[in-house]
């Protein structure tokens, strides 16, 4: 099937973050009710074992990798819409970010919540994906074979307020 110019215009402006010309636009969520939201979302980083070691001692030369990959996922979160073009600046009421290590690596779990008329998933994935970011940094001097991997959101719910 061949498309034509205005057959392409009219299927990308039934897509919610382009205009009627095609270009990217930010989804105007005014008529959306205020509801109560939240996201949860996880992601893992795959370490050697003597990293998984050096981070359990606090032995790596950057400081304690746990705590400072969750507060880097807590500002991440806070920064969601500086660093994703089309996302909404949003009023956050809590972000939770626990970082906990295992034998093969670091499991990150990231927790938003906000009271608003858009969802927080963004801000979720947002702050898991870079407190894996700051592991990775703040090992990569002991490691060179570390993997991020299956970074997903969990869940995201809207409740009425």
């Amino acid at each position: 099937m061949k498309l034509h110019l205005q057959d392409n215009i009219s299927v990308m402006s039934k897509f919610s973050h382009t205009d009627e010309s095609g270009k990217a636009s930010m989804v105007d969520v005014s008529p959306k009710p205020m509801q109560h939201r939240v996201a949860r979302a996880e992601g893992f980083i795959q370490l050697q074992p003597s990293t998984c070691a050096l981070i359990r001692d606090n032995e790596m030369k950057k400081g304690d990798v746990l705590t400072v990959a969750e507060i880097a996922g807590i500002q991440a979160a806070k920064q969601t819409s500086m660093l994703i073009p089309l996302c909404h600046p949003l009023l956050l009421s809590s972000i939770k970010v626990k970082a906990m290590l295992q034998e093969n690596g670091v499991h990150i779990h990231s927790e938003v919540k906000c009271t608003g008329n858009t969802g927080v998933e963004m801000e979720a994935l947002t702050a898991v994906q870079i407190a894996l970011l700051t592991i990775y940094d703040m090992c990569k001097a002991v490691d060179k074979s570390m993997v991020m991997n299956d970074i997903h959101l969990v869940e995201k719910t809207k409740s009425n307020l």
